[in-house]
């Protein structure tokens, strides 16, 4: 793991060179720790912990949780592990000020960071330059590793085998979270830490994608999902849809639309296509049939979007976005949206980019499922 800590080591601080910066503060609230995973390579679950990288030496990680201290210092990389003590933070102003302080400081979630803690920091640093991060460490951790690419692999065969679970428990008379907590106890038991889900079941007045309830499914229901594990930090996301008995002839038509869409947005990937490209390529086929006002905010969000330690990271996969895609970056392209055929559908699927093209990183069949009654 260590040659994995210097080849990020390494990325970071040839950004930060460009940048100006002599120092990067990543910054991590309970629920965006990414950055301080990166750094670290460690799972974190407290609300505050902070990871200090000079220009050059070695990194300083701060937590006010002691099972963060553990999980550094036993499955990551980062030697110097201090106590935090909130609101002063007199230990990162410490670190900060040790052998002088940097001209310019990146700090990784800017934006998010409580005022108190920043306010210490411009006090104490009153010649600093102080600017977010938050893009700089984002546009580091668009392409992956060979370590990072075999943890999100590993996750997209969980993803695959979700998806068999899901669709064996799709039953008439069953409850949403019946079928959910199935698939969460098949991922779990694979190795997954986590798994973000999202679940409609009905006929076309589903309009969109939910948390799973009571409802009990019924015949002709068409049940959608985003299977979302995470896997040592990595996620990977499948997008599905099943039919309880036979589908309909709107279902059919809906699939075959969604699945036009789909490899038309993959067939877009490749190193140097932005968000805007794929995105393009997949609404073209909802305009080209007539459902093109189905691809606009008033019905869905993105085309899909990128993977990593977060689970919805850049590129958005979005018209207008010129994010450009680098070897071995991760997206999902998913057309998910409404449409009056069969109501909200998903499908879609998880890649790395290569070259001129992607591998697939699932082996679910591009069909429109049907499960037994």
């Amino acid at each position: 793991m260590l040659e994995e800590r210097d080849w990020r080591l390494a990325r970071i601080r040839k950004a930060m060179e460009a940048s100006g910066m002599e120092g990067l503060l990543a910054y991590a609230p309970g629920w965006r720790r990414e950055n301080v995973r990166y750094l670290t390579g460690a799972r974190l679950r407290g609300s505050l912990t902070v990871t200090y990288l000079p220009h050059s030496g070695t990194a300083t990680a701060f937590t006010q949780n002691l099972q963060d201290a553990q999980s550094i210092a036993e499955q990551g990389w980062v030697e110097d592990v201090r106590p935090l003590s909130f609101p002063d933070c007199q230990e990162i102003v410490h670190r900060l000020t040790e052998g002088g302080a940097p001209t310019k400081l990146g700090v990784a979630y800017l934006e998010l960071m409580p005022s108190l803690l920043l306010t210490a920091i411009q006090q104490a640093l009153p010649h600093t330059e102080i600017v977010s991060a938050t893009k700089l460490m984002t546009k580091v951790r668009l392409a992956k590793s060979d370590w990072e690419l075999e943890q999100i692999r590993r996750a997209g065969v969980i993803c695959s085998a979700g998806w068999k679970t899901f669709v064996e428990a799709l039953k008439p008379g069953v409850m949403e979270y019946e079928v959910v907590a199935a698939v969460e106890a098949e991922m779990k038991s694979l190795g997954a830490e986590d798994n973000f889900m999202l679940f409609a079941s009905g006929k076309t007045e589903v309009m969109g994608m939910t948390p799973p309830g009571n409802r009990r499914l019924q015949f002709g229901d068409m049940v959608r999902t985003e299977l979302t594990p995470q896997l040592s930090g990595y996620w990977a996301q499948l997008c599905r849809s099943a039919v309880i008995g036979p589908p309909s002839e709107g279902q059919l038509r809906s699939f075959e639309l969604f699945k036009e869409a789909l490899e038309a947005g993959l067939a877009a990937v490749r190193v140097g296509a932005t968000g805007h490209d794929i995105a393009r390529a997949e609404n073209d086929v909802f305009r080209k049939y007539g459902y093109g006002e189905y691809c606009t905010s008033q019905y869905t969000r993105v085309r899909g979007h990128g993977h990593g330690l977060y689970l919805d990271e850049v590129p958005m996969i979005v018209e207008g976005d010129e994010t450009e895609l680098e070897e071995n970056s991760v997206v999902i392209v998913h057309p998910n949206t409404y449409t009056p055929l069969a109501g909200y559908h998903v499908l879609g699927d998880p890649v790395v980019v290569k070259g001129d093209g992607y591998e697939l990183l699932t082996s679910t069949e591009r069909v429109l499922f049907t499960a037994a009654v």
